[in-house]
């Protein structure tokens, strides 16, 4: 009889390891799935305010209240919900709200170390020749400043502001993925 229990039993485990794999490979497909919003384009995603004034709303219509105002172009965002012709949004303080589409631009832009501001006056982000460590420094920014990025290789991204060009370490700005390479 111990025998036939123990039968059972693996067989049992067996049965319920196969359906707990079988859940397990499902969801990972529904969240691949999920990482595309309804527009087809990926969730998330950054893009950059194509207006000089975005109202930042509550919900995704314009009956909602306007729970703050950008009034700057070119301020990068992160997409991280769609619904109809309104995205959900996210800065680079974490503020989130939604915004029409309308009002929103495939351009990418970053943010130099948000996370570094305030920190004290000595602070400043490297813009380089080259995409090394080592290579020569083109300007010192503060945290904060706006860059306009024309590519990323995963490691650094090619950025201009205010008219200088260079690299600046992918993990010093708020505006593209770790490992996330674009031209």
């Amino acid at each position: 009889m111990g025998f036939v229990m123990r039968h059972i039993i693996s067989k049992a485990s067996i049965w319920l390891l196969a359906v707990f794999l079988g859940t397990a490979i499902m969801n990972s497909t529904a969240f691949a799935q999920a990482a595309k919003g309804p527009s087809g384009l990926p969730l998330p995603r950054f893009v950059s305010l194509k207006s000089r004034s975005v109202n930042l709303r509550i919900g995704p219509s314009l009956d909602y209240a306007v729970a703050f105002r950008y009034l700057k172009t070119g301020v990068p965002v992160e997409i991280i919900q769609e619904y109809d012709n309104w995205r959900r949004i996210r800065d680079a303080d974490g503020t989130e709200g939604w915004v029409n589409q309308a009002l929103l631009s495939g351009d990418r832009t970053a943010v130099a170390a948000p996370w570094m501001r305030g920190k004290g006056e000595g602070i400043f982000v490297n813009l380089r020749r080259d995409p090394q460590s080592t290579a020569p420094i083109v300007a010192r920014m503060q945290p904060g400043v706006l860059l306009h990025i024309g590519e990323c290789n995963g490691d650094w991204c090619h950025a201009e502001t205010q008219g200088v060009e260079g690299w600046i370490a992918q993990s010093e700005i708020w505006g593209a993925y770790p490992g996330e390479a674009f031209k």
